[in-house]
């Protein structure tokens, strides 16, 4: 199918009403009259950015992988769209994190009830992860995402509770009346699958549906106050990697950065750019070995490109976004125990009644997924190391019963048992599964990383038992918690890095599909499944291995904001320039946007005095920090600023600081360039 005819059925399938949403949780929506499309919206931005220094990132599970820095800030997004008949409604959030953990989820939910009451719940509420790999790490309460942070971060976590809760502050106080268009497109340069060798084991009407490997497919969805938008979201499936492991800056990625186009075109807009069924895509388009780039050599200009792409795809998929017709929202939660389901033969490739089993990695998940790295701290193996004994015995085939098949891990090689290891499993293997409906686009919201057939799998199953087209079902991944992948099972004898990474064995996509179907069916009929049993909070037992900071010193000969390398005085559009300060550790204070004066801001000279002209956020600044000659207490500040074509004026670089004495207390201090005359 040729890319123009799957564009024509996607828009046309965008222009038919399919439905309203049946029973829900009902929610006090507002009295005020509604616009045509019968729905209230809202929308609201929340800066979740933890700490810059010193502290592990998330995404790789890498230990040397340690933030200096930032690039840009992470940020929350919420969005709430309300039937005005019946009060239902759905909070939707996407996060600029590499995932969210049953830690956000759980945390979320209890500070909601408390704010709102039952309002925001189980159902009705959706956290997603924009799964850029360079936010902070340490935020889980699982052992298994913390060891690479050296155990949980307390000050980062806080700082993304915050930043969420802020997002829905807002969300919630927007709220009026509204419309909710939906549009269709597609963008065929942004992703390439890092998993071909798995893919091309699916049955060929699988593989048809994908014709170039890749699943194209852009959702728009924008809400709409009167004249005025308010809000976008755009899902479309690749990774949050062009930055790669190389990088040490706290960023928001290729997802985030196209976000914050949209916004800087619109300062009173909130856009998201939310994940579907990105397992096996790759914005490293180039697919080389721990060699990764495309569409070019330098990663910082790819996550530019990508983000490019994708906002300009956005764009072109709002153009064709028509009001849904019908205001029907719906929501169902189900918790499921993925480590212990028995899934009946109507779900299986072969016909046979399977189970999953507990959480286990396999070798080819420690080798890294290697188009997206450039380094294994395991580099002995390799993707695709399998259990050559179980294929042997015939694990690659149709499985026969017999006690070397039995376990529903084969071929996997099993390295780490994360499911049964003491004191307790080293990931969360009771997970929500959530089915979210408004108007005409359902969402079937997976606590993983869905690869593009076990998403269509997904998707179809929903479709079917809720009379849908396909085109208006999408796999929202990353949401309310995280476990790692779901490959079919034909991907999973292949063991590339995301079938080591399918913790619950070869039959993980077959148990969730018989999980949604059975949502889905019971959504058709107006009812809902009972939501099973919640995970325990494990927030009190947390390791933390890393210790504490020293108390701040000056640099030899220095005090605290002191200049240590000026900018030069004269620059013009398109030089960087570049200061250096006598600091002090970033993370002594989580300084937040929005909340604070930042970590730094280039400030330009006005009539009537100094204003902020670009802050820590801007796409032309960064900060990095670090410890000069090897000092385990002071810190030089490195501010650079690559000044954007068509700035004029006189400028300076302002940073701000907070340095902790002996006592633990701190002491805030600014340190300013000299004027920079741009012109």
């Amino acid at each position: 199918m040729t890319a123009i005819s799957r564009r024509g059925f996607l828009q046309a399938s965008a222009a038919t009403a399919v439905g309203a949403g049946l029973a829900g949780v009902a929610g006090t929506a507002g009295t005020a009259a509604a616009e045509p499309g019968g729905y209230l919206v809202g929308a609201g931005k929340g800066d979740l950015t933890g700490a810059i220094a010193g502290q592990g990132m998330m995404g790789y599970s890498d230990m040397d992988q340690v933030a200096n820095g930032l690039l840009q800030r992470t940020w929350a997004r919420a969005f709430i769209i309300a039937d005005a008949a019946t009060g239902r409604r759905v909070l939707f959030i996407t996060a600029d994190l590499a995932c969210v953990f049953t830690s956000h989820h759980s945390t979320l939910l209890a500070e909601l009830a408390k704010r709102y009451g039952s309002t925001y719940n189980v159902h009705n509420v959706n956290i997603n992860a924009t799964h850029n790999h360079n936010s902070c790490g340490g935020t889980s309460w699982d052992y298994a995402y913390v060891l690479a942070a050296k155990g949980h971060r307390r000050n980062s976590f806080a700082a993304e509770l915050a930043g969420l809760l802020d997002a829905v502050a807002q969300a919630h106080d927007s709220l009026a009346p509204g419309t909710v268009e939906l549009g269709h497109g597609e963008l065929h340069n942004a992703s390439a699958n890092r998993s071909a060798q798995a893919f091309v084991l699916n049955p060929r009407a699988d593989q048809r549906h994908f014709p170039e490997r890749i699943d194209p497919q852009v959702t728009a969805v924008r809400l709409r106050q009167g004249g005025r938008v308010i809000g976008e979201i755009t899902w479309f499936a690749t990774h949050g990697t062009s930055l790669t492991d190389a990088n040490f800056l706290i960023s928001s990625d290729n997802k985030g950065y196209a976000a914050y186009l949209a916004e800087q075109r619109d300062p009173g807009l909130v856009s998201a750019h939310a994940q579907t069924n990105a397992g096996d895509m790759s914005p490293n388009l180039w697919l080389r070995k721990m060699h990764p780039g495309g569409p070019t050599h330098d990663h910082r200009a790819n996550r530019v490109i990508i983000g490019r792409r994708q906002d300009r795809a956005a764009q072109e998929a709002l153009g064709s976004a028509r009001p849904m017709s019908r205001g029907g929202v719906d929501s169902a939660t189900r918790y499921v125990d993925l480590s212990n389901v028995v899934v009946s033969g109507d779900f299986t490739p072969h016909g046979k009644a399977v189970r999953t089993s507990p959480a286990m990695m396999g070798a080819a998940a420690a080798a890294t997924a290697q188009e997206e790295n450039t380094r294994s701290q395991l580099s002995f193996l390799n993707e695709g190391v399998r259990n050559e004994l179980a294929m042997a015995l015939g694990a690659g085939a149709t499985p026969t019963p017999g006690p070397w098949i039995v376990d529903s891990q084969a071929p996997k090689a099993i390295l780490f048992p994360l499911g049964i290891l003491p004191p307790r499993p080293w990931i969360e293997q009771t997970l929500p599964l959530q089915l979210l409906r408004v108007g005409d686009l359902v969402l079937a919201s997976v606590p993983a990383e869905v690869t593009i057939v076990a998403g269509l799998r997904i998707r179809r199953v929903v479709a079917d038992a809720l009379h849908v087209p396909l085109a208006n079902v999408l796999v929202q991944g990353y949401a309310n918690g995280y476990s790692q992948y779901v490959t079919t099972p034909e991907e999973y004898v292949s063991q590339q890095y995301e079938g080591g990474e399918t913790l619950f064995g070869r039959w993980t996509l077959c148990a969730y599909q018989q999980e949604f179907h059975a949502m889905a069916a019971a959504m058709a009929r107006g009812t809902r499944l009972g939501r099973g049993p919640r995970p325990a909070d494990h927030s009190g037992a947390q390791p933390d291995l890393l210790g504490t900071q020293p108390a701040d010193t000056p640099m030899p000969g220095r005090r605290f904001g002191e200049v240590v390398s000026a900018p030069r005085s004269r620059a013009h559009g398109g030089d960087t320039v570049t200061a250096a300060f006598c600091g002090a550790f970033p993370t002594n204070r989580i300084r937040r946007g929005r909340h604070t004066a930042g970590y730094f801001a280039v400030e330009k000279r006005t009539a009537t005095g100094w204003t902020t002209a670009y802050d820590d956020d801007h796409e032309s600044t960064e900060l990095k920090w670090e410890r000069p000659g090897a000092s385990p207490s002071a810190s030089t500040i490195t501010i650079t600023w690559r000044i954007p074509r068509g700035a004029s004026g006189v400028y300076r670089i302002r940073y701000f600081g907070d340095a902790k004495s002996a006592s633990g207390s701190l002491r805030s201090f600014t340190g300013t360039t000299g004027p920079i005359t741009v012109g």
